[in-house]
C-alpha cells in the first residue's frame, strides 16, 4: 500500500492542529480587545465597570438577595397571553416553578401590609385592617406607621402614567410567592417556535425598527449574507438617542439572559442528578466575534451599558429608602434592620461611581415632541413586560417577568426626579412610591446584571485557560484540567433554553393576522 496519501493526510491533521493552536490562543486576546474602552452614548468605560462591580457591587448584592425580604416574589405564571394563542406550556422539568408553601413566607411579607415590629402588627385586627386596606388599592409594604388614611389617599392616586411595566396584581388567587433562591435562573431546554415567537415580537415590533431595515434584529435570525455583523448596525446610528437607548437596553438584557444561561448549563445528568456549569461552546456561539461577525462584542457591551441605567437608577432613588418611615419589614427585627443598612450601603456605593449615564440627556427637546417621545418608549417597555406572560417556560416567565419588571422600575425612577427631591421625610407620598413587589424586581434584576459582568471575567478566564492549554500542545483539554468540571460543555447541545429561540427551518408568523405584541394593538 502506498504510504503517500496516509503522509498526506497526516500533515492535513497536522496542519489543521496547528491551525486550532493558533485560533484558540488569539481568541481570548480578540474577546478582551473587542469588550474595553468607552461606551457608545455614556463616558463610561468597561474596564471602570468591571472593577468597581468585582469589588463593591457584587458581594454586596448577592447578599442582598439572600435577605428574605428580597428572595420572596409573588407573581402570577397564569396570566394569559395576550397576543396570540398559547402553544401549551413547556413540559421539561427544569421548566417547572415550584411555589413556596404558604407556611414558609415570612409573616411580614405575607401580611401584606404589616408595618410595626411588634406582635400586635400580627394580631388579627391589624390583619383585618390591612385586608382591608388591600381592597383600597396599592398597597406600598415598606412604609411603617402609615395610617388608613394614608392608604385611602393612595387608592385616589392613580400611578398608571408613571408605569413602564404592566405589574401583576398580587390579590389574584393565581399569584403566588416563589423563592428565588430555590428557583435559579438557568438553561431549561425551552426553545423552538414559541421561545423564537417571543423574542421576534419583542424585537420587530417594539424596538422601533425602521421600516427601510429588512433583516430580523433577533440576533439568532437566519443568516442575510453581507446583511451580517457590525456593519448591520449603521441603521442604528441614525436613530435618535431615546430609541438608540431603547434598542440597547433589550439587547443588554437578551446578553444578560444568555450569560446566565451559557454559565448555568446541564452539562450532564448521571442517575437523575444533573450537573451545571459554565458552557464554553455556547459562550463562544453567541459572544465570539468570529462566530458572530462582530456583532457578540456589541451585545456584551449593551449589556454594560444596561448596567450602568440600573446603576444610575439606584443612585438616583436612594433618597426614597433612606426616610425613617421606610422599613423592609418581615417581621424579624434584626434581620430587618441589618438588610436596611446593607441596601443603604449598596446606595453609598452606587453614589459613589464617578462616570454614571446622564439621563437628562434624554427627552430634552421640544417640550412637545419631548412628551410624545416618551410616552411612546414607556407604552414600547410596557407592551414587552406583557409579551412576558407569553412565554411557555413558567422559569423562563419567572425570571423574564422579574427582570423587565426591574428594568421598568429603574426607567420609572430615572424620569420621576422631581417626585423623589419632594418626598416628605415622615409621610407617604402621593407623588412617587414603590410597590414591594418593584423593590424586589428593581434589586433582584440588579443583582443578575451585577452577576453577569462576574460570569463574563470567569468566561475569559476559561478562555485563557484553554489558550495555556494550547500553548502546552494540549489542544483539547480534559474537564479534570480545567478550572471547573465539565466547562467545556456539551459539544453538541442545541440552544439555549430559558427565554432562548431555536431558530426554525423556517421563517414563523410572529403574530395572528388580526392582533400582534406591537403598541398600537394593545388590548
Amino acid at each position: 500500500m502506498s504510504r503517500g496519501p496516509r503522509r498526506a493526510g497526516a500533515g492535513q491533521g497536522a496542519a489543521a492542529a496547528v491551525q486550532l493552536l493558533v485560533t484558540l490562543s488569539f481568541l481570548p486576546s480578540v474577546v478582551e480587545a473587542q469588550v474595553t474602552g468607552v461606551l457608545d452614548d455614556c463616558l463610561c468605560d468597561i474596564d471602570s465597570i468591571d472593577n468597581f462591580n468585582t469589588f463593591k457591587i457584587f458581594p454586596k448584592i448577592k447578599k442582598l438577595q439572600e435577605r428574605d425580604y428580597f428572595r420572596y416574589y409573588k407573581v402570577n405564571l397564569k396570566r394569559p397571553c395576550p397576543f396570540w394563542a398559547e402553544d401549551g406550556h413547556c413540559s421539561i422539568k427544569d421548566c417547572h416553578v415550584e411555589p413556596c408553601p404558604e407556611s414558609k413566607i415570612p409573616v411580614g411579607i405575607k401580611a401584606g401590609s404589616s408595618n410595626k415590629y411588634s406582635k400586635v402588627a400580627n394580631s388579627t385586627k391589624e390583619l383585618e385592617d390591612c385586608e382591608q386596606a388591600n381592597k383600597l388599592g396599592a398597597i406600598n409594604s415598606t412604609l411603617s406607621n402609615q395610617s388608613k388614611e394614608a392608604f385611602i389617599d393612595w387608592a385616589r392616586y392613580d400611578d398608571s402614567q408613571d408605569h413602564f411595566c404592566e405589574l401583576d396584581d398580587e390579590r389574584s388567587p393565581a399569584a403566588q410567592y416563589v423563592d428565588l433562591l430555590l428557583n435559579p435562573e438557568r438553561y431549561t431546554g425551552y426553545k423552538g417556535s414559541s421561545a423564537w415567537r417571543v423574542w421576534n415580537s419583542i424585537y420587530e415590533e417594539n424596538c422601533f425598527k425602521p421600516r427601510s431595515v429588512y433583516r430580523p434584529l433577533n440576533p439568532l435570525a437566519p443568516s442575510r449574507g453581507e446583511d451580517d455583523g457590525e456593519s448591520f448596525y449603521t441603521w442604528l446610528e441614525g436613530l435618535c438617542l431615546e430609541k438608540r437607548v431603547f434598542y440597547k437596553l433589550i439587547s443588554g438584557l437578551h446578553a444578560s439572559i444568555n450569560l446566565h444561561l451559557c454559565a448555568n448549563y446541564l452539562l450532564e445528568e448521571t442517575w437523575g442528578k444533573p450537573s451545571w456549569g459554565p458552557n464554553m461552546k455556547e459562550f463562544k456561539r453567541r459572544f465570539d466575534p468570529v462566530e458572530t461577525k462582530g456583532e457578540g462584542p456589541r451585545r456584551l457591551k449593551n449589556l454594560y451599558f444596561l448596567y450602568l441605567i440600573e446603576l444610575r437608577a439606584l443612585s438616583k432613588v436612594a433618597p426614597y429608602f433612606e426616610r425613617s418611615i421606610v422599613d423592609l419589614y418581615t417581621g424579624n427585627v434584626e434581620e430587618d434592620a441589618d438588610t436596611k443598612t446593607l441596601l443603604l450601603n449598596i446606595f453609598q456605593d452606587t453614589r459613589s461611581f464617578p462616570m454614571h449615564f446622564d439621563e437628562k440627556s434624554m427627552f430634552a427637546g421640544d417640550k412637545k415632541g419631548a412628551k410624545s417621545l416618551k410616552e411612546e418608549f414607556r407604552l414600547h417597555f410596557k407592551n414587552i413586560s406583557r409579551i412576558m406572560d407569553c412565554v411557555g417556560c413558567d422559569k423562563c416567565r419567572l425570571w423574564g417577568k422579574l427582570q423587565t419588571q426591574g428594568l421598568g422600575t429603574a426607567l420609572k425612577i430615572l424620569f420621576s426626579e422631581k417626585e423623589i427631591q419632594k418626598l416628605p421625610e415622615n409621610s407617604p407620598s402621593k407623588g412617587f412610591q414603590l410597590t414591594r413587589q418593584e423593590i424586589v424586581a428593581l434589586l433582584n434584576a440588579f443583582g443578575r446584571l451585577s452577576t453577569s459582568i462576574r460570569e463574563l471575567q470567569n468566561f475569559k478566564v476559561l478562555l485563557q485557560h484553554s489558550r495555556c492549554h494550547c500553548e502546552k500542545g494540549q489542544l483539547f483539554p480534559s474537564t479534570s484540567a480545567s478550572p471547573s468540571a465539565g466547562s467545556w460543555g456539551t459539544a453538541d447541545s442545541p440552544a439555549l433554553g430559558s427565554l432562548q429561540p431555536e431558530v426554525p427551518a423556517e421563517p414563523l408568523a410572529v403574530h395572528h393576522s388580526t392582533q400582534t405584541a406591537s403598541v398600537g394593538s394593545r388590548k
